[in-house]
């Protein structure tokens, strides 16, 4: 399509068509902003257009709805609800190492040290749109990785690796039932993903909501700016602001409804001896 001949109707079409095709409504904005920006390169700079067929209210808007956050016993409850055991070590590993689908597919046996406790992202797996999966540089620079891993999740990461992994150092940790890369439409039908949710009574959970729950209970812990950044494999303090200011959020209200019970709880004590 030449520039010149872009207009407003079809960059609505084209945004229209990436949300219809499943794209968030993130990546869609990141798109657009990137489009508007080139048009506005060719507009002011190249003088190829006289105006921006970019002029779509709120299409640069990433926010979302606030998307569910599981409960540590919840993040368990889901890995033992798993209809295929290969898939509960994936469950734990990607919300506790806070690690992307695409990251935590490509793992290989190498990348996993259960002594150190500590896993390491070098690349990821990305299904391209003809059905080729290939591997790739993870998203960022800050995307290689090494992170580590909390005790608690060693011994099933131990028996997966045993039952379920080859020997060979450059073995991958999560394959399919037939040996085959781990696709997002096979897991889900293979795990039976919809069944364990609402057997927990949890909707609208997606697997990318693992990674949000990792990322919350790091931030839960009182983890610097810094060290969030370096957990989550982001190169800029954007993101892990957010979990930052959702926790201190969350912490003002721990800390009101602390401060409402210890005063209850005073009150009964200074009312006891009337009571006699």
């Amino acid at each position: 399509m030449a520039v010149g001949k872009l207009t407003t109707p079809m960059v609505r079409s084209w945004r229209a068509k990436l949300i219809n095709k499943g794209v968030s409504v993130s990546t869609a904005a990141k798109a657009y902003r990137l489009l508007r920006a080139v048009l506005m390169t060719a507009v002011e700079e190249d003088k190829l257009i006289s105006r921006n067929p970019c002029r779509i209210k709120g299409a640069d808007n990433e926010q979302t709805p606030e998307r569910p956050i599981l409960t540590v016993a919840q993040v368990f409850e889901l890995s033992d609800r798993m209809d295929d055991r290969r898939f509960r070590a994936l469950i734990l590993l990607t919300t506790f190492a806070s690690l992307r689908w695409g990251e935590v597919i490509a793992l290989r046996r190498s990348d996993i040290d259960l002594k150190a406790r500590t896993v390491r992202v070098r690349e990821q797996l990305i299904e391209l749109d003809g059905g080729e999966m290939v591997l790739a540089p993870p998203k960022s620079r800050a995307g290689k990785r090494t992170v580590s891993i909390p005790a608690a999740i060693v011994p099933a990461l131990s028996e997966h690796l045993a039952e379920f992994v080859e020997t060979a150092d450059d073995s991958f940790v999560f394959l399919g039932k037939r040996g085959a890369f781990l696709r997002g439409g096979n897991f889900r039908r293979e795990a039976r993903w919809s069944k364990a949710l609402a057997t927990m009574g949890v909707k609208s959970l997606h697997f990318h909501d693992l990674r949000h729950t990792g990322n919350t209970l790091a931030a839960q812990s009182g983890a610097s700016l810094a060290d969030l950044k370096a957990r989550m494999g982001h190169d800029s303090d954007r993101a892990a602001l957010i979990y930052q200011h959702a926790t201190r959020d969350a912490d003002q209200k721990i800390a009101d409804a602390l401060s409402a019970r210890v005063e209850a709880e005073r009150k009964d004590s200074e009312d006891a001896p009337a009571r006699r």
